[in-house]
């Protein structure tokens, strides 16, 4: 077998290994394919977010953003208070019955939330204020990709068609839970597992900077 296909096998394993993961921005997609609220637009941002960084990473300037650790410290601080604040707001939803009720074929829906520009502000903060994001696609994934030589963009497509592959999969396979989650008792569980994660995670990420 050639280099590129080689190549582009093992950055789609190792950008899946990278993705497949409890975190901030997956249980963000997983909540709004349960719904069925913007899946396009989400599952959009969220894997050409990825392929740019992927880019980004494969064409060595994750190299130069290494030596600039004042400007991941600063996202990690940022990234971390806006976590926690979602967490909050999450655990805030939960503590409210009223806020959880069904309704529509999509089942369950929140009131006051649904908004295309919402999810997709949201969507992007929950991407590109992630210092982990940086590490893992721009300086770890531009890293290995990086080793294979003139085979790294076809490293960096692998990877990038793995966050295709992950965030479609997560978005609109999601909506096989709405049965389940037609009940409000059930919106109240996913929303405390998120708040618990999102204020886990960015306490996390605020401390390790």
């Amino acid at each position: 077998m050639s280099t590129a296909p080689v190549a582009a096998l093992t950055g789609l394993g190792t950008g899946l290994s990278l993705i497949v993961a409890i975190g901030a921005q997956n249980a963000f997609v997983l909540r709004q394919g349960i719904r069925r609220e913007h899946v396009p637009a989400v599952v959009a941002i969220c894997a050409a977010s990825d392929a740019v960084l992927i880019a980004v990473g494969v064409s060595g300037v994750g190299t130069v953003i290494g030596r600039w650790p004042a400007a991941v410290t600063a996202t990690g601080w940022i990234g971390g208070a806006f976590l926690v604040c979602y967490g909050v707001l999450a655990a805030r939803r939960a503590l409210r019955p009223a806020a959880l009720t069904a309704g529509g074929p999509g089942g369950a829906r929140g009131s006051g939330e649904g908004s295309l520009r919402a999810a997709v502000l949201t969507c992007l903060a929950m991407t590109w204020l992630n210092p982990h994001v940086y590490l893992d696609t721009v300086l770890l994934l531009g890293s290995v990709a990086n080793q294979y030589g003139t085979a790294r963009w076809p490293f960096g497509a692998g990877a990038a068609f793995g966050s295709v592959l992950w965030f479609s999969g997560l978005g609109f396979g999601a909506r096989l839970l709405s049965r389940p989650f037609a009940r409000p008792s059930s919106w109240r569980v996913l929303d405390v597992v998120i708040a618990c994660t999102m204020v886990t995670l960015g306490v996390a990420m605020a401390v390790r900077v």
